[in-house]
């Protein structure tokens, strides 16, 4: 009980009885504030102005009675203590009024009651009032809670003793695709299926989180994929315990399930690029050493078959060993390509141009059986790339679409704008932002499985027979894509065909589109004298020995310090230098800058067959640096040295080409 007086608004007519009822209560010894009404208007009035603990009306007063004084208060006031003290009531009008929501009644002869039955009431009252307050409360938390997990992205789900689902929120419904009534576990296999981690072998029924839970077992993230009616199979995360009542029984489990099915993705994607990134420093690495060996084994065989003509009984095994060394050389540029550290000679393209000047090869390659259709986007923009790659990522692609269509199809090849947004980029690891021109090339072949899809760029993957295929062809594309700045992905589900689309950066505004080709019929002879710096013996003797052949002066030196006494005591002019990149002691750029001072006319042409990023940055040749990519023919050589000499001198030093560490024996 408060310790404030009791507010008592009392209906009575009878000045004598009021004071009994007065009397009563203060021999209980209730403090009270009691307020009379004798009529129903000073009734109305002081019940619409004050605020009272309880009523006490008579059963009868002159116009009015207590059950229309009841139905007032009722209407007002639901939970206010309303007791009739009268002298007239009868038990059946007594028990209509309790009945119509009287809380007691008093007959007057008996007051000793009245004080009890205020307390009573009070009591009730405020039991009423504390229980309303925490039903109150308890919506209240419902309500928060409702919309917490309404709102959460994680997905949580309860079951009773039973297994029937009674609980989920909106993320469990979007994983599910479920109802919005209690689901019974007869009835789960109508809105979805639930699997292993591999997303393959079905759950027992024992194996399904909620189940384990349900027996009272603790479960923490285990994953499970869950494959709607409704949407496509999601992976996971699950953690759940069982629900216990007071005495400890168990009524029921609860699970909390997180999505993290693009996490997997990207989880998927790093180890992939990881794999890829490990092979492509192998492939790199393997490279690098056969292009000093092959260039010497090109070199010379050339240089015999020169010297030799066919009818010389010993003509065909050079050549076989000159071809062989050449294939050799094309599967390095393959590694290369892959491990993207080829170098590429970029220019402004208009790629429909390209596509229509290889469409009449292309269809002597797919053969008479399968239809090539193109779909040129007439308002193609231009791209920045190097052509001879681009080729070589159509005919891989086309070649690869044939070979998927061992009964005859069709293949088609389209091109389109698209602008690569930050949803895109983020959904697919790799790709950048920003305006791109889209080449697809699809098929109507056999199509490929998830597993086969996910090792496709691996170098040495293939599903062909044995012999039938080296399995770098779209490594080869993966890795020329990728370091040309674009990205590439495949659609493919068996018998459906396969769709690759490769996406190439817009090149910049202004720049006008070219896909010419350099021409080679450049002699390849001169009179000029030449330095060649190399520090593998073999490949300089070779170098030397050809460059003499067509016609050059040439001096040679090994290392740094006898490259600049050449410059120094040579009395004529030395009108180019070919020197390795990496050199003991001094790397190719520091050198050129050095015999440059010495002799300002002389022009650079640097050479190497190592493949890392430190030659030309990210592979790319900048403006004005002349490169010759070992291993080569000693005729593209002798061309490339042409040109660079037929090239007037814009510059009085060298280009620069970022600085790279020495090493003592390689090039």
């Amino acid at each position: 009980m408060s310790e404030r007086p009791i507010r008592i608004l009392h209906l009575e007519d009878e000045p004598n009885d009021h004071e009994l009822v007065r009397a009563a209560l203060e021999a209980d010894g209730l403090r009270f504030d009691i307020e009379i009404a004798s009529a129903r208007g000073d009734f109305e009035a002081a019940l619409a102005q004050g605020s009272f603990d309880v009523i006490l009306s008579d059963f009868t007063v002159p116009g009015y009675d207590g059950v229309s004084a009841l139905r007032l208060v009722r209407g007002r006031s639901p939970d206010l203590p309303f007791i009739l003290v009268s002298g007239t009531i009868g038990e059946e009008a007594a028990i209509e009024s309790l009945r119509s929501g009287a809380t007691d009644y008093v007959l007057k002869h008996r007051l000793t009651a009245l004080a009890p039955s205020v307390r009573r009431a009070l009591a009730e009252a405020e039991e009423r009032r504390r229980r309303r307050q925490a039903e109150e409360e308890l919506q209240k938390e419902q309500r928060l809670l409702r919309a917490v997990l309404e709102n959460i992205e994680a997905g949580i789900v309860a079951c009773d003793e039973n297994g029937i689902l009674t609980l989920f929120n909106r993320a469990t419904r979007e994983f599910h695709g479920l109802p919005l009534e209690p689901l019974p576990p007869d009835r789960w296999a109508e809105y979805y299926s639930l699997y292993g981690s591999d997303g393959k072998t079905p759950l027992a029924k024992e194996e399904i989180p909620l189940f384990q839970a349900l027996r009272g077992e603790s479960v923490r993230n285990v994953e499970v994929v869950i494959a709607s009616k409704k949407g496509k199979p999601r992976t996971l995360l699950t953690s759940g315990q069982p629900i216990t009542d007071a005495a400890g029984r168990r009524i029921g489990a609860v699970v909390a399930l997180h999505d993290i099915t693009e996490h997997k993705s990207l989880e998927r994607q790093l180890r992939q690029s990881q794999k890829m990134e490990a092979i492509g420093r192998l492939a790199g690495g393997v490279a690098h050493d056969f292009n000093n060996l092959l260039g010497v084994i090109i070199g010379y065989s050339e240089m015999v078959l020169r010297d030799m003509g066919p009818d010389d009984r010993r003509w065909r095994q050079i050549e076989q060993i000159h071809r062989s060394g050449e294939r050799a050389a094309s599967l390095t540029r393959q590694l290369l390509a892959f491990s993207r550290k080829q170098i590429l000679e970029l220019r402004v393209l208009d790629l429909d141009a390209l596509l229509s000047d290889m469409e009449k090869m292309l269809r002597r390659l797919i053969g008479e059986d399968v239809e090539l259709v193109t779909r040129p986007d007439p308002l193609l923009r231009p791209i920045k790339a190097d052509p001879g790659q681009i080729e070589q990522i159509v005919m891989n692609l086309v070649v690869n679409s044939r070979d998927a269509m061992p009964q005859g199809g069709t293949i088609t090849i389209e091109t389109a704008n698209v602008d690569l947004d930050r949803e895109f980029v983020r959904t697919h690891e790799g790709a950048r932002p920003g305006p791109h021109v889209m080449m697809a090339v699809s098929d109507t072949g056999i199509g490929m499985t998830s597993d086969v899809q996910a090792q496709i760029f691996e170098p040495f993957f293939t599903t062909k027979e044995s012999g039938k295929g080296t399995g770098l062809g779209l490594s080869t594309v993966y890795g020329i894509v990728t370091q040309s700045g674009g990205y590439i992905s495949v659609h493919s589900e068996p018998g459906q065909g396969t769709r690759f689309e490769v996406y190439l950066p817009q090149a910049e505004e202004g720049t006008a589109a070219n896909a010419t080709h350099r021409s080679q019929s450049v002699s390849p002879m001169g009179t000029e004298t030449i330095l060649v710096v190399e520090d593998e013996v073999t490949i300089r003797g070779m170098l030397c020995e050809s460059l003499r052949e067509f016609g050059y002066t040439v001096l040679e030196a090994s290392e740094v310090v006898e490259a600049t006494q050449q410059c120094q005591k040579h009395t004529g002019p030395i009108h180019l230098v070919i020197t390795d990149v990496v050199l003991p002691g001094m790397g190719g750029r520091e050198l050129a800058l050095k015999l440059t001072t010495l002799r300002p006319e002389m022009k650079i042409l640097f050479m190497s067959g190592y493949t890392d990023d430190a030659i030309v940055r990210h592979g790319v040749l900048t403006a004005g640096v002349m490169f010759l990519q070992k291993p080569f023919t000693l005729v593209a050589m002798a061309r490339k040295v042409r040109e660079v000499l037929d090239t007037p001198v814009i510059e009085s030093k060298p280009p620069e080409v970022p600085s790279v560490t020495t090493h003592p024996a390689r090039g």
